[in-house]
């Protein structure tokens, strides 16, 4: 049986048996088994798959962390954790994880539509959450992140791992404090060739859900259709109801490095674009531009699908600064700084890492309760810039948009995207006053 999600964190706690006589958090909300210096703090996964099970073998391997409990729909994916540990809790329900009084945060590594209600659940439930990218399905999610997070004062750690990463906190602290000069150019980027797993992935036909995959469960709010191959796993990225192609699964890395370096400064943005090169399952365009209009410079992005060659210096994603003293030139490899007065001298900074950086970083704030570098706020307006992409390009036309109140005026049918109608008895759960 399902409950109705949009309960109350009064109706979960008590349907969950998380009183909050089980003990008080530092923050007034009940934080289950905080933990001290000397303690290890205990971690459950939601999403076992190609990136959660990264994340999970990664903090196993943090002495400070003890792995307690996992779910996934997919009982496959399961027996695989299994397998590597034995001595962690299994469920197909992520409920199950949430109900348990011995963890203190839960990582959520779930496609994009599975984001929001797990987290806000968690968060009413007292535990932490360290959740991947974007932070929700559209933007009208991620904003009732952002206001669970800070109802029950949950520490929320987007995976935007770039904002723990050395080379990008030098880069953007650059940026800010005007080393560049006067910025009047950012562009972005994403190429992928036909060897990659982007590439043409044919119309299977529908068939039956495979073996132990809940399938219910992994649809959840989004709507029922019947199993497809090409619409599961890794390739959800591709379909509206889950996700929102790599112009925001992947893009989000970039466009948060913007905002973070440029301010959340869009006032209207434009996507064109289509599937000009596979005529495949997907919904999402395999070559898109789009342009970010801005109070005080120009801002692009491209992604493409079906031809790799990097547009500079062998980078198959990056960033482009262009500013009136230097420009600057950014990827997970490295940045390279070219002086306008001396460009046969560039300074070229390795990447010194990020990944552990970003998970040391949230354990660091689960103990500390302060907010961490990828904080739910700032993975909020990082996601916006990819949703409104997606949406410029599903309307056909420019859309103007108000930051400060977070609509599109005038425009009903771009508004409606902002948000979606979820697949009963799910709905997203309800942040009391």
């Amino acid at each position: 049986m399902k409950p109705n999600l949009g309960m109350t964190r009064r109706h979960f706690v008590t349907q969950t048996g998380c009183a909050a006589a089980a003990g008080v958090a530092l923050s007034g909300f009940p934080a289950l088994n905080v933990r001290g210096a000397g303690e290890k703090i205990a971690l459950g996964f939601i999403g076992v798959g190609g990136r959660g099970s990264y994340h999970l073998r990664e903090f196993a391997e943090m002495n400070d962390v003890h792995i307690v409990a996992a779910s996934d729909p997919d009982q496959r994916k399961l027996d695989r954790v299994k397998a590597a540990f034995p001595q962690v809790q299994l469920y197909q329900d992520f409920r199950r994880v949430l109900e348990r009084r011995d963890l203190d945060a839960v990582v959520i590594s779930t496609p994009d539509h599975w984001h929001a209600i797990p987290a806000i659940l968690a968060c009413q439930a007292g535990k932490d959450v360290y959740v991947e990218k974007p932070l929700g399905h559209n933007i009208r999610e991620g904003r009732a992140m952002v206001q669970a997070a800070r109802r029950y004062e949950r520490v929320v750690q987007l995976g935007t791992q770039q904002r723990s990463g050395p080379h990008w906190i030098e880069a953007v602290d650059l940026i800010r404090s005007g080393g560049l000069g006067q910025v009047s150019l950012v562009r972005a980027w994403n190429c992928w060739d036909l060897r990659s797993m982007h590439a043409d992935m044919g119309k299977p036909a529908d068939q039956p859900a495979p073996d132990g995959l809940d399938y219910d469960l992994w649809l959840g709010p989004a709507p029922l259709r019947p199993f497809n191959p090409r619409h599961f796993d890794f390739y959800f990225y591709y379909f509206w109801d889950y996700s929102g192609g790599m112009l925001s699964a992947w893009g989000v890395h970039l466009f948060d490095i913007v905002t973070w370096a440029m301010g959340p400064a869009i006032q209207s943005v434009t996507t064109t674009g289509g599937k000009f090169v596979f005529p495949d399952a997907r919904e999402t365009p395999d070559s898109a531009a789009v342009l970010f209009e801005c109070p005080n410079y120009v801002w692009t992005y491209e992604v493409r699908h079906g031809n790799g060659n990097p547009p500079w210096g062998g980078m198959d994603h990056g960033l482009e600064f262009y500013g009136t003293q230097a420009s600057l030139w950014i990827n997970r490899n490295g940045y390279t700084l070219c002086p306008e007065n001396d460009r046969a001298h560039p300074k070229q900074v390795p990447s010194q890492g990020m990944e552990i950086q970003h998970k040391r970083n949230f354990l660091d704030c689960v103990r500390s309760r302060q907010r961490p570098n990828s904080d739910v706020e700032l993975g909020h307006l990082g996601s916006i810039p990819g949703h409104l992409g997606n949406i410029a390009y599903r309307v056909g036309r420019r859309i103007a948009w108000d930051g400060t109140l977070e609509t599109i005026p005038n425009d009903a049918e771009a508004q409606a995207l902002l948000g979606r109608t979820y697949r009963a008895p799910w709905t997203l759960p309800r942040v009391e006053a």
